[in-house]
């Protein structure tokens, strides 16, 4: 597992709806390892092995992050900002940021200071003010502009037990996990194609995942995401199930799934010795699985996902055992395919 690859995603801004510097980034890292590098009218980066097989096994991790968007600024060049994504307005209170304007501004989102009341109930987006640190608007006129996206100022750390804590793990670490795949794939004797896609929009309108799809036509598609680790403080195993940091890649069981790539996934951790965890679904899973399940003909989905910690927050928590154990589950899946599969339920 290259971990400067996963590093240098963390560094690299992906704002949903601006991605392209991190799919310039992916292309980079992945051309030497693919067969063939393609783009598309969406902005996704996809990584093809095998382009010549009839049977295709898409792969989908996205590689947008959660963000805020500036709407206004005021005679004082204070920023005001909406939501790219389900970022919560609550927890940017006193954090530092970047404003990804002409050039990377430093800010801090103010806040009441405790001794004059605090903050007090709902935080809304539009109750967020960005202080740059600027004296005027006019200070600001070539430097930030409307609709400049701005980001939560930390990037990565390691932590104890191999936890790896990070700004938008969800989901750098699938679009990181798809491209492992095709590049310990490569030098594999493999009977289908494999297109590892770095899709975009997925936490705005998963507009990615429908170009993709749409555009490959697979036989099979996996969307690679995270999903809650129920075992912090806080979470609630009973109603939520048991997903543990360190405890394995989490397999989906819903309408939205096929089973029978269900089961193939289980026949591949049981040859690699892999512990599998299990989330319930039962009307969609609120990934790209959903919009690539939607496209053509219909297409059969799976979904693995990463058990996460603190979801959709500054500092994401995820475990580095269970990123290397999901790759090795689904080079071992792919492995195993032998392009005839029939993955229509009642036959």
């Amino acid at each position: 597992m290259r971990k400067e690859f996963l590093e240098k995603l963390i560094e690299t801004p992906s704002p949903s709806g601006d991605e392209i510097k991190i799919q310039k980034l992916w292309i980079d890292q992945m051309k030497e390892h693919a067969d063939e590098i393609r783009t598309d009218f969406a902005g996704n980066a996809i990584a093809v092995l095998n382009p010549e097989a009839d049977f295709k096994v898409l792969l989908a991790g996205h590689c947008d992050e959660i963000a805020f968007m500036v709407t206004h600024i005021d005679d004082k060049g204070f920023l005001s900002v909406t939501k790219a994504g389900g970022i919560n307005p609550k927890l940017a209170l006193g954090t530092r940021v970047r404003v990804y304007g002409k050039e990377v501004i430093k800010g801090v989102v103010g806040v009441k200071a405790e001794h004059k009341g605090g903050a007090k109930g709902e935080v809304k987006p539009e109750d967020l003010i960005i202080d740059l640190g600027a004296c005027s608007k006019d200070e600001l006129k070539d430097l930030v502009s409307v609709g400049d996206y701005v980001l939560y100022d930390v990037d990565y750390e390691y932590l104890l037990n191999e936890n790896f804590a990070g700004r938008g793990l969800d989901n750098r670490t699938g679009s990181f996990i798809v491209g492992e795949v095709l590049r310990e794939l490569k030098d594999q004797d493999i009977n289908v194609g494999v297109y590892a896609v770095s899709t975009v929009n997925e936490e705005t309108n998963m507009g990615g995942a429908y170009f993709a799809a749409a555009g490959i036509k697979p036989n099979m598609a996996l969307a690679c995401d995270v999903t809650f680790a129920t075992d912090a403080p806080g979470a609630n195993p009973k109603a939520e199930g048991n997903v543990k940091l360190g405890g394995g890649p989490v397999l989906a069981k819903g309408s939205m799934i096929n089973f029978k790539i269900n089961n193939l996934l289980k026949e591949a951790a049981e040859k690699a010795d892999i512990d599998l965890q299990w989330e319930l679904t039962p009307r969609t899973t609120g990934t790209d699985a959903d919009k690539m399940r939607f496209t053509g003909e219909g297409v059969p989905v799976g979904l693995v996902s990463l058990p996460l910690r603190y979801m959709h927050s500054p500092s994401e928590v995820v475990s580095l055992k269970d990123i290397e154990s999901e790759i090795k589950l689904l080079v071992e899946m792919i492995k195993s395919l032998s392009g005839n599969e029939n993955l229509k339920p009642l036959e």
